[in-house]
């Protein structure tokens, strides 16, 4: 879904100009200067006063071999998608390929097991011969053929990328061919010799939060500047920036092009692109266009719309041919209704099928629907129970399908299977076992959040656990912008804590999307403490069933999580002893000024409002923290490179902490963008310096 999808891609961009409110009182804003030069000798100094804390404890050298092993192995799943010509691709890093290679296979071959892979653009190679530390940020590939593709490469791992044009057939950058210079673009095909681009055509041409939102029409040939202008947005729009959708048959032929205009993080207009007049569409502003199929359009809902008697979670759709004649009359039909529930996760089309997975409690389905004398049906695919299901990659030149399957305990699975012919799919790939799992159980339990609501969670323990407190456990959540936290196989952390004697749990607050848009949109702004009371909830419902206890809780989240792991560091510390805070957003006053924050006012308010200012005000973990209070040890760690979430939160968080004379650990990549490691080894590095630090805190 696209929330779901701009919640992984929470990006931003330091703007030089803008200071945060307060900051003359705030004695660490000079932090807020990404690569300025009194912030990296900050960085490094903390960095070579708390990294020998961990690596030079005698267990980190053994977990972050078990760490790079998994990592780098060379018998994991390739996450194969369909190309246009029939074969898969595939974008593969192991100990030989630590930036990567993309590589391209038959389905034939692939089927066998040992597939022939030809070699499409080798990145250890190009990053060696331009001196460059380039990381794969993907490749948008012209349908139906694919051959040519806009290849997009990021400097250390930023969201901020460059992009060229490849012939996949030639194995080569075209000559003279399409390219952008490092910049968040936002782009198109839209024939062989036509791109929709967003970008920052001049200076300052980016919204408030450093986004584009000026799309222009270029042609082959032409330069930047004698693009054509067709939609512009305005400096002060919210969200991540313009985007454009373009809707396409199988044949890959453009049946129309969509314009995205955001206001907020959620919150957008919808404009059809007719000539170079675009024509607002009456759609709410709570919506996801999810796809096109057989002349109708396919669209979430975020958002009741009563107007139409549709409701939040539903999937509708909408004649395309008649909105070209009334763009302001549209009138929708309900493809799908999901239950208290459930949430659709996720959805795709084929040639002939409406594609979607579902969740149901947190667990998995697939149904294919099928759209004949004007309504719709549906049928679900025979595939494994009670696990995560994800469609990897549907095609369009037929009705098949590529699945990923995971649980905590059983190793990740892929599968084929026609949407069209239903029946049993056939499983093309099984990760080996990287933990010995048959002493382990999983269950999912419910706790009571403060206002009676009922949030599920996740435990993985040992069968023969004592229920004493005395288990080391770590609680991972994440709780925001419709972002489910669904079982995945815990290959890295059943081998580097469950094997050592670690439960492992996960929570579904809300904020996240496991039961669709009512369990985000109750935690949004004003709301934002239920958040965090239900993470809480979980935390005292694990110590209430003696699972664990305060000293042997520890917990774990990134991004948005980072700021959930703040406010449980400053609102609860008597419930944890281990605190993971990966890549926060941290200040929460000034958030709204520094980077990319002011694209995410939608989930958490606006500083200057002062309603929300006071929400804002009284969970920020930067404005709350306070000396002599029981903190635990905590584990902060960030990226310089990081332009999504700025690096400046985890900084002053830092700063904050020693100035009040606590103790902590803080690691900063020079490189790594908002995964804090650019490459492999590193992402090695993170976690056995993570669970190093978890060993020392509750197992010591």
């Amino acid at each position: 879904m696209r929330l779901a999808a701009l919640a992984t891609a929470l990006a931003g961009v330091f703007l030089m100009g803008a200071a945060p409110p307060d900051a003359d009182h705030d004695p660490y804003a000079w932090m807020e200067e990404i690569e300025g030069a009194r912030a990296l000798e900050w960085a490094k100094a903390e960095n070579d006063r708390t990294l020998p804390q961990l690596k030079n404890d005698p267990r980190y050298p053994g977990l972050y071999a078990d760490a790079l092993a998994i990592a780098t192995a060379k018998d994991r799943i390739p996450g194969v998608s369909f190309a246009g010509d029939g074969g898969l691709w595939d974008y593969w890093q192991d100990a030989d390929h630590v930036r990567g290679v993309w590589r391209k296979t038959t389905l034939d071959s692939y089927r066998t097991g040992a597939p022939e892979w030809r070699t499409i653009l080798d990145l250890d190679v190009l990053a060696k011969a331009e001196q460059a530390n380039w990381v794969w940020k993907g490749a948008s590939c012209l349908p139906p053929e694919d051959r040519l593709c806009l290849v997009s490469l990021s400097d250390g791992g930023k969201d901020a990328v460059e992009v060229r044009e490849f012939d996949t057939a030639a194995g080569r950058f075209v000559e003279g061919g399409f390219r952008l210079p490092e910049g968040k673009h936002r782009f198109d095909w839209i024939d062989r010799d036509t791109l929709l681009i967003v970008t920052e055509w001049a200076k300052g041409d980016v919204t408030t939060s450093g986004y584009p939102y000026i799309a222009k029409l270029v042609k082959r040939g032409q330069t930047l500047s004698e693009a054509r202008q067709v939609f512009a947005g305005q400096k002060n729009d919210g969200g991540y920036g313009v985007q454009s959708i373009v809707l396409r048959d199988p044949a890959g032929k453009v049946q129309a092009v969509v314009i995205m205009r955001p206001l907020d993080t959620f919150n957008a207009e919808y404009y059809l692109l007719a000539g170079d007049r675009p024509l607002r569409l009456d759609l709410p502003k709570k919506v996801s266009i999810q796809g096109y199929l057989d002349g109708r359009v396919i669209v979430s809902l975020e958002e009741d719309w009563a107007a139409r008697g549709m409701k939040e979670g539903d999937l509708v759709d909408f004649d395309l041919a008649a909105v070209r004649k009334a763009p302001g009359a549209l009138k929708p039909a309900l493809v799908l209704r999901p239950t208290e529930s459930q949430a659709v996760e996720q959805v795709a089309t084929t040639k002939s099928r409406l594609v979607v997975a579902l969740l149901d409690n947190v667990k998995g389905q697939v149904l294919s629907f099928r759209r004949a004398g004007g309504a719709w049906t549906s049928q679900a695919l025979e595939l494994p129970k009670d696990s995560t299901i994800a469609v990897a990659s549907a095609s369009e030149a037929d009705d098949r399908l590529i699945l990923s399957i995971a649980s905590f305990l059983t190793p990740s699975s892929q599968w084929l299977a026609d949407a069209a012919g239903g029946g049993q799919a056939e499983q093309l790939r099984t990760l080996p076992a990287r933990f010995d799992a048959s002493k382990f159980v999983t269950e999912q339990h419910w706790a009571t959040s403060k206002d009676g609501t009922k949030v599920p969670y996740f435990v993985v323990r040992a069968k023969d656990i004592a229920y004493d407190g005395s288990n080391p456990t770590l609680l991972y959540a994440y709780g925001g912008f419709l972002v489910s936290q669904t079982p995945a196989y815990a290959a890295t952390v059943g081998k580097l804590w469950l094997e050592k004697g670690g439960v492992y749990a996960v929570a579904n607050i809300r904020g996240g999307g496991e039961f669709g848009p009512r369990w985000h949109n109750a935690g949004l702004k004003l709301n934002r403490m239920r958040v965090y009371d239900d993470f809480f909830a979980v935390s005292e419902d694990l110590i209430s069933r003696k699972i664990t206890s305060p000293k042997k809780l520890g917990i774990m989240g990134g991004s948005n999580g980072g700021l959930l792991m703040g406010v449980a560091l400053t609102k609860r510390p008597e419930l944890y002893n281990a605190v993971v805070i990966q890549v926060p957003l941290f200040d929460m006053i000034g958030y709204s000024h520094i980077g990319a924050g002011s694209s995410w006012i939608g989930e958490y308010g606006d500083p200057a409002v002062p309603e929300e200012r006071a929400m804002l005000m009284s969970y920020s973990p930067y404005q709350n923290l306070k000396p002599g209070q029981p903190y635990p040890k905590v584990f902060i760690e960030t990226s310089t490179k990081d332009d999504r979430v700025h690096p400046a939160h985890a900084r002053k968080a830092a700063a904050r902490l020693k100035e009040y004379g606590y103790d902590y650990v803080y690691y900063e990549n020079l490189d790594g963008g908002h995964a804090a490691a650019a490459n492999l080894n590193e992402r090695a590095m993170r976690q056995a310096l993570e669970f190093t630090y978890l060993t020392q805190r509750l197992m010591d």
